[in-house]
């Protein structure tokens, strides 16, 4: 078990070793059991987390407010739109004074180009750990969580498990590319054959996607990358269809919408997860686009997971919190 976390920023998924990952694991599920029994776990009693965000949040949101509470500490929400952040403050600004106010910065910033280079600009000036609640680049947290479920449901020896991420169609908007990128860069890691699927157009980032195979390396698995959602699903024993925009393509939004039209078939149905392992997981982080990149069949279906994997965001977040900032 590692215990040198205190004080350390969580920005990137490979911020944190294999080992204090594993770390990681073991203080969620502990804290799980302590708040299925309902006993007191304030390790963070006094402390307050500035919870920043400058997207939309439900889940994130929730559950890293609650975490706070739940640890004997305060989150206290700040919106970017209704602060001076709106009008002014720089990241170093943010981090000098924040970095003295609380005992811990998260922030959520998916500005393409823009929101990870901003956390680690806090972080740089923060003298307290800085925790990315989603960036442009990674979702740590989410994939945390993901790991957590897998753990439950799978059991910890990964080894020659097919976990499949895979674009989805979406209509609603250009999502980040932070999940998938999170996800080939822990999964590799963790015993699994990871799958990448995605229309050619939806590619994620060359080096993201080289730290991935490297991975894979170094841990003896498989990491490969196909454009047919069909054959990415043959024999798997997890599938994560999520919607990303095309954004490492075009960034102009009717190219990317155009590009996006073109691929509506690339949904989960029911006949896609007959392609996978019959006791093959169907997961995504939500909210999802129901009926678009998922049926209804599906995510309200037998082999979803996706509600345990919202729970499991509160467990591993408090994990973090409370080794980072205890």
């Amino acid at each position: 078990m590692q215990t040198n976390l205190r004080g350390r920023d969580f920005i990137s998924d490979l911020d944190f070793s294999k080992e204090e990952v594993e770390t990681v694991m073991e203080v969620a599920f502990d804290l799980k059991r302590k708040r299925a029994l309902g006993e007191p776990h304030a390790y963070l009693r006094d402390k307050v987390l500035a919870m920043l965000f400058f997207f939309t949040s439900t889940r994130t949101r929730g559950s890293f407010e609650a975490g706070m509470a739940q640890l004997g500490g305060h989150g206290a929400f700040i919106d970017s739109e209704t602060t001076q952040i709106s009008h002014g403050d720089t990241a170093k600004e943010i981090g000098e004074i924040f970095g003295r106010y609380f005992d811990g910065i998260a922030i959520r910033q998916c500005d393409w180009q823009f929101g990870n280079k901003y956390e680690n600009e806090v972080a740089a000036a923060s003298r307290v750990p800085v925790l990315n609640m989603q960036c442009d680049i990674y979702h740590p947290f989410q994939c945390l969580a993901d790991l957590m479920t897998i753990f439950e449901k799978k059991g910890r020896d990964l080894r020659r498990k097919k976990m499949v991420v895979s674009w989805a169609y979406a209509a609603s908007y250009s999502k980040p590319i932070s999940v998938p990128q999170s996800l080939i860069l822990q999964m590799t890691r963790f015993g699994m054959d990871v799958v990448l699927a995605h229309p050619p157009e939806f590619k994620l980032m060359p080096d993201i996607v080289q730290q991935a195979q490297d991975n894979a390396k170094k841990y003896g698995t498989g990491f490969e990358i196909v454009h047919d959602m069909d054959e990415a699903f043959k024999d798997a024993d997890i599938v994560y269809p999520k919607s990303w925009g095309p954004l490492v393509t075009t960034t102009d939004k009717n190219e990317g919408k155009a590009l996006t039209e073109k691929y509506k078939s690339w949904i989960t149905d029911a006949r896609r997860m007959k392609l996978a392992k019959e006791d093959a997981i169907y997961m995504h982080c939500l909210p999802a686009d129901r009926n678009l990149e998922v049926t209804d069949e599906v995510i309200d279906g037998p082999q979803s997971v996706v509600y345990d994997e919202a729970e499991n965001r509160l467990h591993a977040q408090k994990a973090v919190m409370a080794l980072t900032m205890g």
